[in-house]
């Protein structure tokens, strides 16, 4: 099936990014947009753009049956839904098979499967892949809970099934706070996710969270696109990410992919798709989600593999084969992605909405900034305060944190707070650049005071070069005017010769 026209289901810079791959294939773009979005990039990149309701995404993007019908509207023969919204919404994906148009990603039984952490613990455990200790099943009974609890051993970790973004989520620390954690976690989990369901595993206290990325099509073919580093996280979602990872030895590396491969065909996957584990501190890894989308830091993979994971998508929706075996892959120096936010790094990364005065991205080789705002712009309310995110690449990883460093100076934002400061931060940090931390890196070196200190080293660091610079140029102009005077003095002797 050749692709003609595709409607993408989303906003900002995952739709542009969408879009520009779809461009350069030669297949037609639709946007749809809010009211919130009417003058967005992605309203103006797409070849066709339709109003599709009011600001809140739940009168907007997330209406199923409205998009649907733009994409009858516009003649789009498939849908791609980019990440969130309804990316891995199973329901969506059989409505858009059922009018005839094709999801680009995987089937509503893969996005089931997998959606559900409980079902996916299961399907992985059917191919002896590392779990953590703890339950495969929905748990509410009290006694149970506390009996795998014990078996386990404390502190154990409370999970929503259908959760996600640290929601329905709670730590126990011992047998007294679990009755009152597992209500809690219940409720929460009811009333983000409609469902209840919630699951017992072994907290690993200072763990690292790599995930894997996969591509697999229609014909059988499964590969692993090697695994990025996603530890650096503020309340369970990350915000450092790169590959490959400092600590993956090329056996752990080889070991943890064919994991992944064999929880895609699990599920029989299609499209690209993401499984994520947990690393403990001697290195062994458990198997921890599925996710059913392309995920937000994954132009560091491209950056090490040469691919484009979007081009890969349709071309997969379109029937096509993989083009390569794992065989054919290889990693290609290291690439490092902050996601650059509205937040403030010294308020708890709270949101910080307002009117971008100053927008200037960085430029030069090895430098990729994937945004949807430009200077002038509003930062909505209604989303994720997601501005950007900025991905460099090098030959090595040193090399490849300054560049970062250069490209976080370069980045001139102003009018709203942003990750910027805190990219710095990590960049410099002994932790970061030994590769000894995990997901508490936050926890266990960032605090206000900490980025304040460092601002106040930069900007000594940076007076000290100015003052040197202006010596050095006083000197060169001092040296310049005995030269022009001594040259001067010589031609006037001459002269009187």
């Amino acid at each position: 099936m050749k692709i003609n026209k595709i409607l993408v289901a989303n906003r900002g810079e995952i739709a542009l990014r969408v879009m520009r791959t779809a461009r350069e294939m030669g297949i037609k773009t639709v946007a749809v947009y809010s009211e919130a979005d009417r003058n967005a990039i992605h309203t103006r990149f797409a070849d066709e753009a339709y109003f599709i309701g009011p600001p809140q995404s739940n009168q907007s993007y997330l209406l199923m049956d409205k998009i649907l019908e733009v994409a009858k509207m516009s003649g789009a023969d498939a849908i791609h839904p980019g990440y969130g919204f309804l990316s891995e919404n199973a329901v969506f994906a059989e409505k858009v098979a059922a009018a005839g148009i094709k999801f680009i990603g995987p089937s509503a039984y893969s996005i089931n499967m997998m959606g559900d952490k409980i079902s996916a613990k299961q399907a992985a455990k059917n191919y002896h892949i590392p779990m953590v200790p703890g339950t495969d099943h929905a748990i509410t009974d009290i006694a149970e809970a506390k009996a795998v609890a014990k078996k386990a051993g404390y502190p154990i970790l409370i999970k929503a099934s259908a959760g996600g973004g640290g929601k329905g989520m709670r730590v126990v620390n011992n047998e007294e706070e679990l009755e009152e954690q597992m209500h809690r976690a219940m409720s929460e989990a009811l009333s983000a996710f409609g469902n209840d369901a919630v699951f017992i595993e072994k907290f690993v206290t200072s763990p690292r969270h790599i995930e894997i990325q996969v591509l697999a099509d229609d014909h059988g073919n499964v590969v692993y696109l090697f695994e990025r580093e996603c530890s650096i996280q503020r309340r369970h979602q990350k915000l450092v990410e790169e590959a490959p990872s400092a600590v993956v030895s090329p056996e752990m590396r080889k070991a943890m992919g064919e994991s992944a491969v064999m929880v895609a065909k699990a599920c029989n996957y299609s499209g690209a798709g993401t499984v994520e584990f947990l690393v403990d501190d001697q290195l062994n890894y458990y198997f921890l989600e599925m996710n059913t989308r392309l995920q937000v830091e994954h132009p560091v993979t491209e950056f090490i593999t040469g691919l484009d994971l979007v081009r890969e998508q349709i071309l997969i929706a379109e029937g096509k084969a993989l083009s390569f075996t794992q065989d054919d892959l290889r990693i290609h120096g290291h690439a490092i992605e902050l996601r650059v936010t509205a937040e403030d790094p010294t308020n708890n990364f709270l949101p910080d909405i307002g009117k971008l005065i100053t927008y200037r991205r960085p430029q030069g080789h090895g430098i990729r900034v994937d945004d949807g705002y430009e200077e002038g712009m509003d930062i909505p309310i209604y989303y994720d305060p997601l501005l950007a995110k900025l991905i460099v690449h090098a030959q090595t990883r040193e090399l490849a944190c300054k560049k970062m460093i250069r490209a976080i100076q370069d980045y001139q934002i102003s009018g709203v707070a942003t990750t910027l400061p805190f990219g710095t931060f990590v960049m410099q940090h002994e932790a970061f650049l030994s590769g000894n931390f995990d997901t508490k890196f936050i926890e266990r070196y960032f605090t206000p005071e900490a980025l304040q200190l460092h601002d106040e080293e930069a900007s000594a660091i940076a007076a000290f070069l100015a003052a040197r610079l202006m010596e050095s140029e006083k000197s060169a102009e001092t040296q310049s005017a005995i030269a022009t005077q001594t040259t001067k003095s010589k031609w006037l002797e001459r002269k009187r010769m």
